[in-house]
């Protein structure tokens, strides 16, 4: 399915957890890397006036759908994508890491943040390896020498997965970069999965995001930074529903 902003165009390549898994293994089993991105609306609002951004995403090598306005979407083009939140993919390929002997690296908000999601992790996949937990500091820039040194530590780590829990459009960008500095080496964008794991964030009740109401949940409880955000996401879905019918 593609989406197009600006002239910027984002494919999701990847419509299934079966179909991610099938593809990462390929990866490992070739030796090679991967940049796992997950699509939502907001990334799509970011895309169409970042060209930063949407140079990032131009780099990832699979893009699953992040939100159900793009499964949606998808679905009034004829085509079928299944919801998969990068925060649903840390524990499932987490495990798929344990069970073909892949190391995994940890880089996020903060060095507690990590280490209450590394015993989370370890606690639910107990033969998973973590080689790494990284919180770089604030400022963090993805083009820095210190980001080239953060993928150097991923790399030395012998981690072979590395989930990056940094944010949009933070995650992408570094994980672009990586496909050219660590290319031997997954790294999986998951936004704030580690930190729900942790428990440093909440997130929203099951029943809440089963009636898809979740980004409703998520401005009630932090207005300042999310209406606004979710304000210009609805005021670029006429166009995403007009180019939808006319078939992706």
């Amino acid at each position: 399915m593609k989406f197009t902003r600006n002239g910027n165009v984002v494919t999701v390549n990847i419509a299934d957890r079966e179909q991610l898994e099938a593809a990462i293994l390929d990866r490992w089993a070739s030796g090679d890397g991967f940049a796992l991105a997950t699509l939502n609306l907001d990334h799509l609002e970011k895309i169409g006036r970042d060209p930063a951004f949407a140079a990032a995403y131009a780099r990832q090598d699979f893009v699953v759908a992040d939100g159900r306005p793009v499964v949606w979407l998808a679905r009034l083009a004829g085509q079928r994508l299944d919801l998969m939140p990068g925060s649903d993919l840390v524990l499932p390929l987490a495990r798929l890491a344990a069970a073909h002997g892949r190391a995994v690296a940890l880089v996020g908000s903060t060095g507690k943040a990590l280490e209450d999601a590394a015993a989370a992790l370890q606690a639910r996949v107990p033969m998973l390896e973590i080689h790494a937990r990284i919180a770089p500091p604030m400022g963090f820039d993805p083009e820095s020498d210190a980001a080239a040194a953060l993928l150097d530590q991923v790399r030395q780590s012998g981690a072979g997965l590395c989930f990056l829990a940094l944010g949009a459009p933070k995650q992408e960008r570094l994980a672009a970069r990586a496909r050219d500095l660590v290319p031997e080496i997954g790294f999986a964008s998951v936004g704030a999965g580690l930190d729900f794991l942790g428990g440093h964030q909440r997130r929203a009740p099951a029943i809440v995001r089963k009636l898809a109401l979740e980004w409703l949940w998520r401005a009630a409880t932090d207005p300042i930074r999310l209406v606004p955000r979710y304000a210009r996401c609805f005021l670029i879905l006429p166009a995403l529903i007009r180019d939808a019918r006319r078939g992706g």
